[in-house]
C-alpha cells in the first residue's frame, strides 16, 4: 500500500533539481577533545571523555567465562575460548584449558553457549510516550513518568542482549539522568549515549503535530536561523550530550551552523532527513543519516565518499505499514514508503560502500516487540547480502564505530570494556538464537542472570557508633 501525503506537494518536491555535488570537505572535523591527553589518563566511558579518577566506575573483583564459543565481533570466526575480566575491562582471551586468572575470580561455566559483545541499538527513544490518549500531555510533562518509561525500556533492551543504546531524542533532562544512574550502577540497563532534544525548524519533523507552547520537557526543540540552531546545540551540550540529533526541515545556513557548532564542541551529528534535505546534510558534513528515506544516487555516492554512515531502521516502517497501512499525517514524509522501497534503499547504500549501523526506533509500546524487532532488523541486512556474522559485526563493532566508541566497545578483546552477553545457541549461524540471551554484563557488572534482570545485593553501611 502506498504511503502518500499531499500528492501535489510531493510532486513539487520531486521536481526540485538534485543538489548533491562534491564541493569538498565543507564541515570542519570533529574537535578531538582528548587529543592532548596521553592514553594512560583515565577519562569517562562516553563521547565526552571527561577526566575521571582511576577507580571511577570500576566494579571490584574479577570473573571468568569458561567453556563457551567466542564470537568476538572482529569478523573472525567463532572459536572456543575463555574470557577473563578484571574490574570493568577484559584482560585476557585464553585458549581452552589455559587457567591464568586471579584465584578469587568468579567462574561462570558457559559450556554449549556463545559469548559475544553486547548488541548496540543506535536509534532509541527511551522516554517516548506509550500511547497517544487523554493522558498524553501529562505523560510528556512529568519527569517521573518519563524516567519510569525509560527504566522499563532499558530493562527490556538488556533482556534482549542490548548493552548500549543511543538515545536520539527524549524528554527534558531524563536521558541524561538515566545515563548517570546506569553508569554508576544504580539502575540495571544498557549504557546510554544521549542526544537530548531533537533539533528541528519551527514545524519541522517531530514538531508539526505539537501545537502547544514549547516546554523544557519536550523531546523536540524548534529553532530558527543559524544562531538559534547554534544555541540549541549548545543547550544539549550543556546537559551532557554525546551527540547531536537534527531533523528536517532546515535551511542550508541552519544545518551548516548546527554541524559547525557540534563539531567544535567535539560532538558527532546525526540527522533525520530525506530528499533534498539529505543533500544539504551531506554538504554540511554530518556524521550519519537515519532511516531508509528517499535520496538521490548522487547523495548516496557522496555519503560513501565522505564516510557518512547510515542507520537504516527498517523495522519501524514495517510496523507502520503492517499495522496502519501507511505513514499518515506527517509533513516530513510526503513520499512513498513501503517494504520494497526501504529494503531497496538499504541495498543501494550497501552497494555504495556506506558504513551501515543497526537501530530499531521503537516508539510508543513497540518495545514489546523486542527482541524480535532487533532480530528482524538484522535479517533485513541479510536480505541485501550480509552473512549472519556480518550482520552481527554491524550490530556490535560497526555500531561502536558510529558511536565513536570503538576503542572501548563493540568487540571482545583485551583492554575493551566488559559489555558481554551469553546466548543459548549460535547466533552467527541462526540469528533467532538472539532471542535466548541468558546472561549479560555491562561494564563488568552482572546485570542479567538466567534471562532475568539482576542487581547485586545491597550491602548495608554500618551505623555510626555512640561517642565514648
Amino acid at each position: 500500500m502506498h504511503i502518500l501525503l499531499a500528492p501535489l506537494a510531493a510532486a513539487a518536491l520531486s521536481a526540485l533539481p538534485v543538489a548533491a555535488q562534491d564541493r569538498g570537505p565543507d564541515a570542519p572535523p570533529i574537535n578531538d577533545r582528548g587529543a592532548y591527553l596521553p592514553s594512560s589518563v583515565p577519562t569517562s566511558d562516553d563521547v565526552l571523555r571527561i577526566l575521571v579518577p582511576a577507580d571511577y566506575n570500576v566494579p571490584k573483583g574479577s570473573f571468568v567465562l569458561v567453556g563457551g564459543r567466542l564470537f568476538d565481533g572482529t569478523g573472525t570466526a567463532a572459536r572456543p575460548a575463555t574470557i577473563v575480566v578484571q574490574g570493568k575491562r577484559i584482560t585476557a582471551i585464553l585458549k581452552p584449558g589455559e587457567q591464568a586468572w586471579p584465584a578469587d575470580a568468579v567462574v561462570y561455566d558457559v559450556t554449549g553457549k556463545t559469548v559475544m559483545p553486547g548488541l548496540i541499538d543506535l536509534h532509541t527513544h527511551l522516554t517516548y510516550v506509550d500511547r497517544f490518549d487523554a493522558g498524553y500531555g501529562e505523560a510528556v510533562a512529568s519527569g517521573a513518568d518519563s524516567a519510569l518509561r525509560g527504566i522499563r525500556r532499558m530493562g527490556i533492551f538488556l533482556q534482549s542482549g542490548v548493552t548500549s543504546v543511543r538515545d536520539v531524542a527524549s524528554h527534558g533532562d531524563t536521558p541524561f539522568v538515566l545515563k548517570r544512574w546506569q553508569a554508576d550502577g544504580r539502575i540495571v540497563g544498557p549504557r546510554v549515549f544521549a542526544a537530548g532534544q531533537l533539533i528541528t525548524a519551527t514545524g519541522g519533523h517531530g514538531a508539526a503535530l505539537n501545537k502547544t507552547a514549547p516546554s523544557p520537557m519536550d523531546a523536540v526543540r524548534e529553532a530558527s536561523g543559524p544562531d538559534g540552531w547554534r544555541e540549541a546545540v549548545r543547550i544539549q551540550f550543556k546537559q551532557g550530550a554525546d551527540l547531536i540529533k537534527l531533523a528536517s526541515e532546515y535551511s542550508q545556513a541552519e544545518i551548516d551552523a548546527a554541524v559547525d557548532e557540534a563539531h567544535s564542541l567535539g560532538l558527532p551529528v546525526t540527522v533525520d532527513s530525506e530528499t533534498r534535505y539529505i543533500d544539504m546534510a551531506v554538504k554540511a558534513g554530518v556524521d550519519s543519516i537515519e532511516h531508509p528515506l528517499p535520496r538521490s544516487d548522487a547523495a548516496i555516492a557522496l555519503m560513501a565518499k565522505r564516510g557518512i554512515a547510515s542507520v537504516p531502521t527498517l523495522i519501524p516502517y514495517r510496523i507502520i505499514q503492517r499495522s496502519s497501512g501507511g505513514y499518515f499525517g506527517s509533513t516530513s514524509r510526503r513520499f512513498e514508503l513501503n517494504e520494497t522501497t526501504i529494503l531497496e534503499m538499504l541495498r543501494k547504500m550497501r552497494k555504495a560502500g556506506i558504513k551501515l549501523g543497526v537501530g530499531t526506533d521503537l516508539i510508543t509500546n513497540w518495545i514489546d516487540y523486542m527482541p524480535n524487532a532487533y532480530i528482524e532488523e538484522l535479517k533485513g541486512f541479510v536480505k541485501v547480502g550480509y552473512s549472519n556474522s556480518e550482520a552481527l559485526v554491524a550490530a556490535t563493532k560497526t555500531n561502536a564505530e558510529i558511536l565513536r566508541m570503538a576503542d572501548r566497545l563493540g568487540t571482545i578483546e583485551p583492554g575493551k570494556l566488559a559489555d558481554i552477553i551469553v546466548i543459548d545457541g549460535n547466533p552467527d549461524q541462526d540469528l533467532d538464537a538472539l532471542a535466548r540471551v541468558t546472561t549479560a554484563f555491562v561494564n563488568g557488572r552482572l546485570m542479567l542472570r538466567d534471562g532475568r534482570l539482576f542487581m547485586a545485593q545491597h550491602m548495608p553501611v554500618p551505623l555510626p557508633q555512640p561517642a565514648r
